[in-house]
């Protein structure tokens, strides 16, 4: 990854999100009393207002709900890597994510893809791979 791209400042509770992907897990949480997923961390369940929420890990697993391609790029830092595809992913445990997509030709990007997340040396961020792709390695 270039040194160059912009690195996200993590504030309020997404900070333990971004502490989870350094350590290259994909970290969620859940609430213990109503077990609502919320699709990013909170202090407070969006569903039933409990402050129960807990954190536990994903197994990176999901399918493609909706994705773009960009031909332009979106910041400074990417324009070697036009085109690229930044993917809205279900995730098995119930919650949504946009990452980008790897290892995926952008005319093969389609909804419904299953793909797994991976980090990469820098482990900022979580990135997706068609599962093709990870049974093959």
């Amino acid at each position: 990854m270039s040194s160059d791209k912009p690195v996200p400042v993590a504030r309020g509770e997404e900070a333990t999100w971004f502490a989870a992907a350094r350590e290259g897990r994909l970290a969620y949480q859940r609430c213990g009393d109503c077990g609502a997923v919320p699709s990013y961390p909170r202090a407070i369940c969006p569903t039933c207002w409990s402050s129960k929420l807990h954190e536990e890990q994903s197994a990176g697993h999901g399918i493609v709900y909706s994705f773009t391609v960009q031909y332009r790029a979106g910041a400074k830092g990417f324009e070697s890597e036009v085109p690229y595809t930044l993917v809205l992913v279900d995730l098995d445990e119930g919650f949504r994510v946009l990452a980008d997509l790897h290892e995926c030709d952008v005319d093969s990007v389609v909804v419904g893809l299953e793909v797994q997340a991976y980090f990469d040396e820098v482990a900022t961020l979580p990135h997706f791979r068609p599962v093709e792709k990870v049974n093959a390695a």
